[in-house]
């Protein structure tokens, strides 16, 4: 039994029989609390997420049911550990060879890369560990390896994974804090002059400093985004992202067009495949010059002035008046405090901004950039924070 089995051990312990004071003999340890920390430790060694809490509700599991009953056994203890079911082949042999001791020989673990070097991400904000010297196969979890991947090449278990990861980084623009210090009733750095001041009503004395810290910034933000046809591959994962910092933002707003422009009304329920379902020729054709100016004629004034940031989110691909784009688009800049344009197409290298509605539009946009990955919108961040 290794050190990490035998504190495995002694939390258990503790928690079924209240540890021992001082002078009291130390409890005896069950048999089966003994096995339970040798299986828990026999999964992780084989990559198998189990942690010490896991295993004090297996030992919990064990006391209502007939430990004797191997079947049984098995099935409390996939539930109690949270075996994954990807991981149930692996856990059936170690229960055997483990925990009844009916294998004449435990399975080797499998072996593990050498760690590469830790690096600073200054897009993640994180200490990331490569698996190679240059750190760009950034290795210690699955979701990593993610964020470089194109949204075009995720398969279906991807996209799931993807999903929860664009809502993890939409809820970052929520929690943004800027260089303005603000009074706090909490932490922060002592605001000498205004402790003086507080010390003023209590004779001179000092009872209490004030304190100030960076505030949190609720940027204003509006996105137009594109669902024609020729976004599909794109959009679902991209309106994800979107609607959730629509629920993390309070003033944010969205409208959805293609032949027609369309306001999404606010609600946490919404999602995608709804979304796609109420708007009218989703997959279609697209008029974007044609919608962004109904945007500037019937909600621009309401909705953006010079702390906004207004984001479009289209391939660019017109099928209307360029003239009608570039004015538009004119309207939207000269109002917001920035006009963003997201186009999945710019990832590629070989992309030129060719077609006529792009090359109408990019004289009046302050930031063109790609969104065709995590990664990408990761590096969009600091152009919609306040």
């Amino acid at each position: 039994m290794n050190a990490g089995d035998a504190r495995s051990e002694g939390e258990l312990a503790r928690s079924f029989e209240g540890g021992s004071g001082s002078g009291n003999p130390p409890p005896r340890v069950p048999e089966n609390v003994i096995r339970l920390v040798r299986l828990g430790g026999a999964l992780r060694a084989h990559q198998v997420g189990v942690t010490v809490a896991d295993e004090v509700d297996g030992a919990r599991a064990l006391g209502l049911i007939d430990a004797t009953d191997h079947e049984e056994v098995r099935r409390a203890l996939r539930v109690a550990l949270k075996i994954p079911p990807a991981a149930y082949a692996t856990f059936d042999r170690l229960l055997d060879a483990v925990f009844w001791g009916e294998g004449s020989r435990l399975p080797p673990p499998p072996a593990r890369p050498s760690p590469g070097p830790v690096r600073w991400d200054p897009d993640a904000r994180r200490l990331i560990r490569g698996d190679d010297g240059d750190g760009d196969r950034p290795g210690y979890s699955p979701e990593v390896l993610l964020r470089r991947k194109p949204f075009a090449e995720l398969d279906h278990r991807e996209r799931a994974a993807m999903e929860r990861m664009l809502v993890r980084l939409a809820r970052r623009l929520a929690t943004h804090r800027s260089r303005r210090l603000v009074p706090t009733t909490g932490r922060g750095r002592p605001d000498l002059r205004a402790s003086y001041r507080r010390a003023l009503a209590t004779g001179g004395e000092l009872l209490d400093l004030a304190r100030r810290a960076r505030a949190v910034e609720q940027p204003g933000l509006v996105f137009l985004c594109d669902t024609s046809g020729s976004m599909d591959t794109h959009s679902g994962l991209l309106l994800t992202f979107v609607l959730a910092v629509r629920r993390a933002v309070p003033r944010a707003g969205l409208f959805v067009f293609n032949t027609e422009l369309v306001e999404v009304p606010a609600g946490r329920h919404l999602t995608v495949a709804r979304l796609a379902a109420a708007v009218p020729d989703w997959s279609g054709g697209t008029r974007i010059g044609e919608s962004l100016t109904t945007f500037v004629r019937t909600h621009l004034p309401r909705l953006v002035d010079r702390r906004t940031v207004v984001v479009v989110v289209s391939d660019g691909l017109d099928r209307g008046d360029p003239a009608l784009l570039a004015s538009a688009a004119r309207e939207i800049q000269r109002r917001a405090r920035a006009l963003v344009w997201l186009n999945p197409l710019s990832g590629d290298p070989r992309y030129q901004p060719a077609a006529a509605g792009m090359q109408a539009a990019l004289p009046h946009v302050d930031h063109f950039a790609a969104a065709d990955s995590f990664e990408a919108l990761v590096r969009l961040l600091p152009h919609l924070q306040g």
